[in-house]
């Protein structure tokens, strides 16, 4: 059987270990208001917890600027693909970025950090559609505590994979970690799960022409495989017809014919074998037992992962393009 289960998408995503968490924000806004804020009026929102999708879009925790203003992470990492809009990065280490579409923020919080993440809206002409991916992938119990990191993978640096099938039609396929037909995705970061070979990671994320057919390699028994089915019509997988806004686990040890309907379909595949570990979690903290998640609030509280360095809570970056500064200075 090549479909295990089919999964309704709902806000978050299913996920299976070793990922714990999948987002697929949507959002959109309209004019800016020349400081990056929202033009339309606030009211009747719940402002500094809008999750509404009122008039297409949501606040989130912003108050001016919609997104998520400083909060901790412990014990995980956080992997965010920009698909429209910019995203404006700040955290405890003294890093800030902005990136769009097509590149990818991978940043293991490890044993603290403090992080925003802000969706500037920088056209005050016209609309500012802003689409990302946000992935938590979780850490084994012996990386949890390792330094934070932060990087970059540029779209520019990331292999999107071009397939065309036995008619001329294509499926675009973006390898964000893994590897596709030869081609493998950045390097992830040094603590990172998806940094053991044997743990069989890959985060692809397809598109594919109408009527297009599209062929995925079997993984490695005991990977969990999870197909994420969000725009398109109908989709084809392995004989059964599936429909838009489902999870599909996948018997991983079965190669994937995948034959498209009528319109552009979009996916996103996340798979991995499992780090098979207690799970205790709770709020921005993933650790192994609950006094684990005691002491990760009680180190919070008394260092507040280093601190913040930033004059408000939610920064945003001006006007200026996509960036990165890390924190030792050095600039891309």
């Amino acid at each position: 059987m090549t479909i295990l289960q089919q999964i309704p998408l709902q806000m978050p995503w299913v996920t299976l270990d070793p990922f714990l968490f999948c987002v697929h924000h949507l959002d959109n806004y309209p004019e800016g208001d020349g400081n990056l804020g929202i033009v339309d009026s606030l009211e009747g929102r719940n402002v500094g917890s809008d999750f509404s999708g009122k008039d297409g879009w949501s606040m989130y925790h912003g108050s001016t600027i919609p997104g998520f203003p400083s909060h901790p992470h412990r014990g995980f990492e956080t992997i965010t693909i920009g698909r429209q809009g910019f995203i404006d990065h700040s955290d405890s280490m003294g890093a800030r970025a902005r990136f769009g579409p097509g590149d990818v923020q991978w940043m293991t919080a490890g044993k603290g950090v403090v992080h925003s993440e802000m969706f500037p809206l920088v056209n005050t002409t016209e609309a500012n559609p802003t689409e990302l991916f946000q992935i938590w992938l979780n850490l084994p119990a012996k990386d949890k505590m390792v330094d934070p990191y932060f990087t970059m993978f540029w779209e520019q640096h990331i292999h999107i994979v071009d397939v065309v099938d036995d008619v001329g039609l294509h499926s675009s396929v973006q390898v964000v970690a893994g590897t596709f037909q030869g081609h493998s995705g950045p390097v992830p970061p040094p603590n990172s799960w998806a940094s053991r070979p044997e743990a069989d990671l890959a985060i692809w994320s397809i598109k594919m022409d109408a009527d297009a057919n599209l062929e995925l390699p079997s993984a490695q028994l005991g990977t969990n495989r999870m197909l994420y089915f969000f725009r398109g019509d109908t989709l084809v997988i392995n004989g059964t017809t599936c429909t838009p806004g489902h999870g599909i686990q996948l018997d991983p040890t079965v190669p994937i014919h995948l034959e498209n309907g009528t319109e552009v379909t979009e996916i996103l595949v996340l798979q991995a074998r499992p780090i098979g570990e207690p799970v205790a979690r709770y709020g921005p903290f993933v650790m192994n037992t609950q006094r684990e998640l005691q002491q990760a609030y009680q180190d919070y509280q008394r260092t507040q992962f280093g601190g913040w360095p930033w004059d408000s809570r939610d920064p945003a970056h001006g006007l200026e393009g996509r960036f990165a500064i890390h924190s030792n200075g050095t600039k891309e």
